[in-house]
């Protein structure tokens, strides 16, 4: 890989490049982005290499194109790109959901979606933009792609490479599998901070109410503090698996309620019990793979 193009120079695209520099690869970098003050943070922060808006010059001779913008972007920087490709030309995405995203990719690029390969790197954080980006953001962090029976070989093991180059574990799902999985332990917490944060914030108490908030508060409401455009976007592209997820949810809060208003005390303290073993098991599972 000589030359990778970065559609989206922020947290997610700038981390991919830094970790690049990080073990030394001598690819060259090239940012694309609607900011040109974005950009020149990039390239005075050494992020990247070129910045350009220039889609023909950015695109010309490029091994890999990494589309890390937020996803209701991705058909336009795919209908910017299509023209420009070569069919050695590798194009990859690193949206939260995949089922929208193959099914642009396919209606833009046609013949040359075989070069597509749907990839979310399942590392970030609640900051954004490119002076959040780090070196060591994909270490031993998951990578899931998303290939289909048309996806190319080579295509997919280039694709592997790269996010393996950045200390990522990689592995592979149907686009299908990957959004109902990323429905239910990502985009549905989101939801719920959000939501809180948000009714907290209008009632007329609001800053009585953030004056005693402390841990508990803080941590379940961290990631309140993410990317709004970015979460507007996954959300509806992934509206259909949020949907059900969202109902399901419902249904605990309803059987909690009847919990509470029955005082039932054993029902409440089997369920938190259940709850808490999962919690600490899995909490234990990370600790051991990392």
């Amino acid at each position: 890989m000589k030359k990778l193009v970065i559609f989206g120079v922020g947290l997610i695209g700038g981390s991919v490049a830094l970790a690049l520099k990080k073990a030394k690869h001598t690819v060259q970098i090239i940012g694309v982005g609607r900011s040109a003050d974005s950009l020149q943070t990039a390239l005075d922060l050494g992020v990247i290499d070129v910045a350009t808006s220039d889609v023909t010059t950015a695109v010309r001779d490029a091994d890999i194109i990494l589309i890390a913008a937020p996803v209701a972007q991705t058909p336009a920087i795919l209908a910017a790109i299509k023209p420009h490709l070569t069919v050695s030309t590798v194009i990859t995405d690193a949206g939260s959901t995949k089922g929208d995203v193959l099914r642009c990719a396919k209606e833009i690029l046609g013949a040359q979606f075989n070069q597509f390969v749907g990839g979310h790197p399942i590392a970030g954080a609640e900051k954004s933009g490119v002076t959040a980006a780090m070196a060591d953001l994909y270490i031993n962090k998951n990578i899931v792609l998303t290939p289909t029976p048309a996806t190319d070989t080579q295509a997919l093991q280039r694709v592997k490479a790269l996010w393996q180059a950045c200390g990522a574990n990689v592995s592979e799902m149907s686009a299908a599998t990957h959004d109902g999985i990323f429905a239910a332990v990502s985009h549905l917490p989101h939801l719920l901070a959000f939501a809180l944060v948000d009714d907290i914030a209008s009632r007329p108490n609001a800053e009585q109410l953030f004056g005693f908030a402390a841990s508990g508060f803080r941590d379940f409401t961290r990631i309140a503090g993410s990317h709004p455009e970015m979460w507007r976007d996954i959300s509806l592209a992934n509206r259909t698996a949020l949907l059900d997820e969202l109902d399901a949810y419902q249904q605990e809060l309803k059987h909690l309620q009847k919990l509470l208003q029955s005082e039932d005390g054993e029902g409440l303290e089997a369920l938190f019990k259940r709850a808490s073993i999962a919690r600490n098991n899995w909490g234990e599972s990370r600790k051991q793979t990392q």
